[in-house]
């Protein structure tokens, strides 16, 4: 996934580590080929929703490459989807990249649809801490 994101990648032991310390409330589904981990689904229950109901935000949901096309990415979202019903969860929302025109194909494949009256945001970095300090 780093290098999906053209990121440099964790030490085995900063990304063990990360697992162990995650925040609360965030959970994981792996998807595996039987030998290999092949892909993940990161996401929190989020509140409130509408009518007052919880839902799921998807964080990430990553796939590796040689994997893409071989139903892992929907098996992980069919289970996060089984794990909001359960939970009685009234819905799963996530962003997308808007020029990944495969991704897109995928997620309204799966019945999803884009929502175009909401803009993603995110304060990061110097603004975070400007925000912060005022």
């Amino acid at each position: 996934m780093q290098a999906h994101y053209r990121v440099p990648c964790p030490s085995d032991a900063e990304i063990r580590a990360g697992l162990a310390g995650r925040p609360a409330g965030v959970e994981l589904l792996v998807a595996d080929d039987g030998d290999a981990l092949v892909g993940f689904a990161a996401f929190a229950a989020i509140y409130p929703g509408p009518g007052l109901r919880a839902g799921f935000f998807l964080k990430e949901l990553y796939v590796a490459e040689a994997a893409r096309g071989l139903g892992a990415g929907r098996r992980l979202m069919a289970e996060l989807a089984r794990l909001a019903l359960a939970r009685g969860f009234g819905r799963v929302d996530w962003t997308a990249a808007r020029d990944d025109a495969r991704l897109l194909r995928f997620y309204e494949s799966l019945g999803a649809s884009p929502q175009p009256e909401k803009v993603f945001f995110r304060l990061s970095g110097e603004d975070l801490r400007r925000l912060a300090e005022s």
